[in-house]
């Protein structure tokens, strides 16, 4: 029996290295495809080129941070290619309204101001520490994260930014959810919290909640075995052995 596909969609400034621990860990499972994140500056528009590009009518759909907004959007648009979802260290509510939401446009607009005057190599200097526990800091999966960062440009930057600035809310999704699904978070993850994937699992028919030990927002590559085994397991699950 041919093996499933499982599409992997990564977040803000990532790109398929993000996923490779998941590529390789996971080839006895699915054969999977990294979906692109940019291209569009609208995650509908993102979700869309997806659904367009994916070489498989059905699939499994496994997004991280941004990448499960998009997720998100798929099901949205096409519930019915999703044979099971996987939402890891992301989110589902729109930007809030009034002072909140226009400091969180000023925040992320002051990092998009950096890549433009000093680089991507200065934006990953100031971002990602705060996207990993502290251990991770200095460590070779950091590097391999300032690496990922230093290959995008400004302008896919912008892009991914005016996406994120303008995300719908996905709350009438998580309700319609009627596939197995995954909700997984680093338990020290300080952007995406643990508390907020316990209420979007909440609102997911009988979704599964995973939080992983020891690690911060960039989970499937600081506890790469951790997330391929929560995956393995939500990919199996309810599948007849061949």
């Amino acid at each position: 029996m041919d093996q499933p596909l499982l599409v992997l969609v990564p977040g803000l400034l990532c790109d398929d290295s993000v996923w490779q621990p998941q590529v390789q860990g996971l080839s006895g499972h699915a054969r999977c495809w990294v979906a692109p994140n940019d291209g569009h500056d609208s995650l509908p528009a993102l979700a869309a080129e997806l659904l367009r590009q994916a070489p498989a009518e059905r699939f499994a759909l496994a997004g991280h941070s941004m990448g499960g907004r998009i997720a998100l959007e798929v099901m949205r648009q096409a519930p019915e290619r999703v044979d099971r979802l996987a939402l890891l260290d992301t989110g589902w509510q729109p930007r809030a309204g009034g002072e909140p939401g226009e400091a969180e446009r000023r925040q992320r607009l002051a990092l998009l101001a950096v890549a433009r005057e000093s680089g991507m190599a200065e934006v990953a200097r100031r971002w990602l520490p705060g996207m990993v526990r502290p251990a991770a800091q200095g460590g070779a999966a950091f590097a391999q994260m300032q690496a990922m960062v230093e290959r995008r440009t400004p302008e896919q930057f912008a892009a991914q930014m005016q996406a994120l600035l303008g995300r719908p809310d996905a709350g009438d999704v998580l309700a319609r959810v009627d596939c197995p699904a995954l909700v997984l978070c680093g338990q020290d993850d300080q952007w995406s919290p643990p508390q907020r994937h316990a209420a979007m699992a909440a609102l997911i028919p009988a979704a599964r909640l995973v939080l992983v030990p020891d690690c911060g927002h960039m989970s499937t590559l600081e506890q790469p075995a951790a997330v391929n085994a929560a995956l393995a397991d939500w990919l199996d699950a309810g599948r007849t052995p061949c």
